[in-house]
């Protein structure tokens, strides 16, 4: 027993709960009784912060002194997890932002870019349903038996699920998921819905396309197309899509607990077809000499508008200095709907550069070395273990995984893990031309492969378009046309993307032995491909049967 001079108590450890019992066998018995009191209370808020964040290592870090203060306060920020928000952007070409000299206003994507980490040897797939598998899946198209073009909405084909989906791994790390747009991912089965992939909610369309306005989408057969988690919704025919998400992704921004880490899909429609948008957009480009090119320059402007409001929303709702945010086209822009990809060569469902080299970026204060641009090459696919990995999550349980966690390179910019991509092999391709001698791979077949600088492509390179360079409307160049196109047998190429990214030379015939060692890795690319899934049609899939909407039909 001591005697303090007022009262006799018995001597307690010095643990932090006598610390906020005023125990003036403490330190802080040189306090008054205000400042003690303040003083727990100060420690108390901190604590119950730290638990509400979900750490485990209160006792560790708490402070003593200013400079210890400071420290623990900086642990505190590393032991958050970031909310997380990715957008594609539907179709958009390499040409149609602002950073990259375009005439199209794209002020809050540019200036997101210009804070964050440019990426400019980043790969996303030629067309929708490839670049989204391999965004969620991180796998390969070979690997999923995507092979072959995309998914129609009366197909019965989805994302296999033997192996976890982005959200379900995001979802398992303690972050509420949330999906908002275009899911073309097939939804044949109800299992193959989005809320049954790992996202707690969904809003938006289930196919490859709609109309922006009343949400039908015609393929074989017509239907409306628009979703609340699994339920049909009636659409609004005068809202438009870029609006309607936008507004979407602010009010779940609103309810959202922000103590809690989020991880948001966004997949506009935009700027995919149909051409569509209201006309305060398209106007400022009326000047245009083409009006595919008007409206389409328009629907971007709208939707860098959207992206200004969810980020306003975020810093609003005090989530913002905690985000990181990705943004990334899901193919290059189609020529002949008003994108266009200048300088690069060819355009959406090509394998040349303007079909896969995307427009990429991320943003958010946990990048060490912001306000740069990378240069390390860069695919669709690692996004998959680059955020489980910023979420704290765990791979365990995926199937072998194609992609890489490039945190580091885009955060501290160090040397890319990656030095080869695989952008396809399409066995159901048409073969034409002949088959090399000697060569381990099939070249008759559509398919192209990375190593390095290099890169080789097979067969006919462009399910649709061409190998052309076409400037955009407007602008001060000439096209240069397709200088394959007199040789329909013509199945090998060979460039130095290096040295030259717009695909002019091709070197095949000069370098036999580097051509016949990419086709090696071709080969050794095909030899773990799984087949190709592509069924037909199936009637049952008619909205027709299923009170006018697309959706689940086995």
């Amino acid at each position: 027993m001591k005697d303090t001079g007022h009262v006799t108590t018995q001597f307690a450890p010095q643990s932090f709960w006598t610390a906020c019992d005023n125990n003036d066998d403490m330190v802080i018995w040189r306090l008054n009784n205000g400042g003690r009191f303040m003083l727990c209370i100060s420690v108390l808020m901190v604590v119950l912060y730290i638990w509400f964040r979900g750490t485990n290592h209160v006792i560790n870090l708490l402070p003593i002194g200013a400079q210890q203060t400071q420290n623990f306060q900086e642990k505190v920020k590393e032991s958050r997890k970031p909310h997380i928000i990715f957008i594609f952007a539907d179709d958009y070409g390499y040409n149609d932002i602002g950073y990259h000299g375009s005439y199209i206003k794209t002020p809050n994507l540019d200036r997101l870019a210009a804070e964050g980490v440019i990426l400019e040897n980043y790969y996303v797939q030629p067309i929708c349903t490839p670049s989204r598998s391999q965004l969620l899946s991180g796998r390969y198209q070979t690997h999923t038996g995507l092979q072959h073009r995309h998914i129609a909405g009366d197909m019965p084909n989805a994302l296999p699920r033997d192996s976890p989906t982005l959200p379900d791994k995001m979802r398992e790390a303690g972050y509420s998921t949330h999906m908002v747009g275009k899911w073309h991912l097939g939804f044949y089965k109800e299992e193959y819905l989005p809320t049954n992939r790992g996202f707690d909610s969904f809003y938006g369309i289930l196919a490859g396309q709609a109309d922006h306005y009343n949400k039908t989408y015609c393929y074989d057969f017509c239907g409306y197309d628009f979703r609340e988690n699994k339920d049909p919704v009636v659409p609004v025919p005068k809202e438009y899509s870029t609006h309607l998400y936008a507004r979407r992704v602010t009010d779940l921004i609103g309810n959202h607990q922000p103590t809690k880490p989020m991880f948001l899909y966004l997949a506009f429609q935009a700027v995919h077809g149909p051409l569509q948008v209201p006309t305060r957009y398209s106007d400022p480009y009326s000047h245009l000499p083409d009006r595919n090119r008007t409206i389409y320059s328009g629907m971007v402007t709208a939707m860098d508008e959207a992206v200004g409001n969810i980020t306003e929303a975020l810093r609003s709702r005090g989530m913002w200095d905690d985000t990181v945010l990705v943004f990334s086209t899901d193919n290059g822009g189609r020529v002949d709907l008003g994108g266009n990809n200048w300088p690069l060569r060819g355009w959406k469902s090509s394998l040349w550069e303007g079909g896969v080299r995307g427009v990429g970026f991320v943003h958010g204060k946990l990048l060490k070395n912001k306000g740069r641009i990378s240069k390390e090459l860069m695919h669709v696919s690692d996004w998959y273990p680059t955020l489980i990995g910023l979420a704290g999550g765990s791979l365990t349980g995926t199937k072998p995984l194609d992609g890489f966690d490039q945190w580091d390179t885009i955060s501290n910019g160090t040397a890319s893990p990656r030095d080869t991509l695989l952008h396809n092999i399409d066995p159901l391709s048409d073969p034409i031309g002949e088959r090399l001698a000697d060569s381990p791979f099939d070249n008759r077949y559509r398919a192209a492969l990375r190593w390095k600088d290099w890169k080789i492509v097979t067969g006919t390179p462009a399910y649709s378009g061409n190998g052309s360079w076409i400037p955009a409307p407007g602008s001060p160049y000439q096209p240069r046309y397709d200088i394959d196109a007199s040789k329909p047998d013509k199945n090998v190429w060979l460039f130095n993307i290096a040295k030259d990214p717009e695909e002019k030379e091709d070197l095949h015939e000069q370098l036999p032995k580097i051509t016949m060692m990419m086709l090696h890795k071709l080969h050794e690319a095909n030899s773990t491909a799984v087949p190709c899934k592509y069924p037909p049609v199936d009637m049952r899939a008619d909205p027709k049967l299923h009170n006018g909407y697309w959706g689940p039909w086995l």
